[in-house]
């Protein structure tokens, strides 16, 4: 199969990302589309390599702290109390990763990046749609009726059965701000949090395209992506976008020409109004900061807990997918007891230097992108991006999203030195 055609495959797929449908093979098991396609990805990629007799993998310093990461996600195996949960995990993280290796390869010139940023954009802004209906809902038919809707004709069909019975019995589709019940938008993910993740990644680039086409279309779909966003009321989604907010103030406003500016005020403006002016957004984001609200008392005990955990395990933690044996020994594979951080989940199951090896991967995604935003300041939206993704997952987990993850994984794919500028690969 031609480069060319892979490469309209990746397109394609990225539009469908958040759209992935469930396949359930049998009755406690589901399997997202996404994975199965991405592993006929990378076997369409294998076989073409081979063909040609050249088969590239990532020479990026950020490519080689990847690979490091999955060496130790695999060792940790042979600590763990329960091997077969780790398999479980293990096999999921490498039916993903091979996106990062497939994309560096077929993303080759900036027209084939563009045309990738496009489709994640339209697929978000499809998304955020579904969303901004799905709240807007409650307010006509009543939340009960959207919520039961939801239950029972998307979460299974974006899901699957099992997984979307585990999430209903512990939801967190509901919100209380200022003694209100609010149904939050999820759209198709599982939670708000990985849609606020989705999203939240995705506002740079959209802003990306409008800096570059002056197109209004894409100043729409940047309103819809920051809507829905904020409609998912994840506190740590708010926090990811203030961070993005004083970054691009604070940090690189000498150095942004002035038909950038205009679209960093509007956006600043826009995220800082809504964090600030009265409303059950703002509410639910000055709750952040406090500590004995009942969440945010709870996420401190746990963040102690896993801590505690490190300090008894902290060469090669307790092996991939075992934290929730550590807590509870009688824990069901399913049941939601994680660490609530990105960092300290990957700190107890695989120990801190694996911990380190993906924060250094974090860091040097940004600091790459930040050196070429100098040349070319689309870069700037990218480094926003991860920013998002890594301030964000100080309180979430969300590599064991299909979705979450391989958005990650393509932004990250754009570190790419053998980048070509206008050449078009066949």
């Amino acid at each position: 199969m031609k480069n060319k055609t892979i490469f309209l495959l990746l397109v394609g797929f990225c539009f469908y990302l958040p759209f992935g449908i469930a396949l359930s093979p049998a009755n406690d098991v589901d399997l997202s589309s996404v994975r199965v396609l991405i592993l006929i990805f990378f076997a369409i990629w294998i076989l073409a390599g081979f063909r040609k007799g050249k088969l590239l993998f990532p020479s990026s310093f950020s490519g080689m702290l990847l690979m490091s990461f999955l060496f130790l996600n695999a060792f940790s195996i042979f600590f763990a109390r329960n091997t077969d949960w780790s398999a479980r995990k293990l096999l999921f993280l490498l039916s993903v990763f091979p996106l990062y290796f497939i994309a560096t390869n077929i993303i080759t010139s900036q027209a084939r990046r563009e045309k990738i940023m496009k489709a994640l954009v339209w697929g978000g802004f499809f998304t955020a749609i579904m969303g901004i209906f799905q709240f807007l809902m409650q307010f006509v038919v009543g939340i009960d009726s959207v919520y039961g809707f939801w239950a029972k004709n998307v979460a299974p069909l974006f899901l699957g059965r099992a997984f979307s019975e585990a999430v209903l019995q512990n939801p967190s589709w509901l919100v209380n701000v200022s003694g209100k019940t609010l149904l939050r938008a999820t759209a198709t993910f599982p939670d708000p949090h990985m849609l606020s993740f989705f999203l939240g990644m995705l506002i740079p680039i959209a802003l990306g395209l409008y800096m570059n086409s002056k197109k209004t279309i894409y100043a729409i779909i940047l309103t819809a992506l920051i809507l829905t966003d904020m409609l998912t009321f994840s506190r740590g989604g708010y926090l990811g976008l203030f961070a993005a907010a004083v970054a691009l103030i604070a940090l690189f406003w000498r150095n942004i020409s002035s038909r950038y500016k205009l679209g960093m005020i509007f956006l600043s403006a826009a995220l800082f109004l809504a964090l600030i002016v009265p409303s059950p957004i703002s509410s639910r984001f000055i709750s952040i900061f406090d500590f004995n609200e009942g969440s945010n008392a709870g996420r401190l005990e746990i963040w102690s807990e896993a801590i505690r955990v490190i300090s008894r395990y902290p060469v090669f933690g307790v092996g991939l997918g075992n934290y929730p044996l550590e807590i509870k020994p009688t824990a069901g594979y399913r049941e939601p007891i994680y660490a609530h951080s990105l960092y300290l989940d990957i700190a107890t199951e695989t120990g801190i230097l694996n911990s380190l090896f993906w924060i250094m991967f974090e860091a040097a995604l940004g600091y790459a992108f930040l050196l070429r935003a100098k040349e070319e300041p689309v870069y700037l939206a990218f480094f926003i991006s991860i920013l998002i993704f890594a301030t964000h997952s100080l309180v979430e987990m969300p590599i064991y999203s299909p979705v979450v993850l391989s958005l990650f994984l393509v932004v990250a794919s754009f570190d790419n030195p053998n980048l070509k500028k206008n050449e078009e690969i066949s």
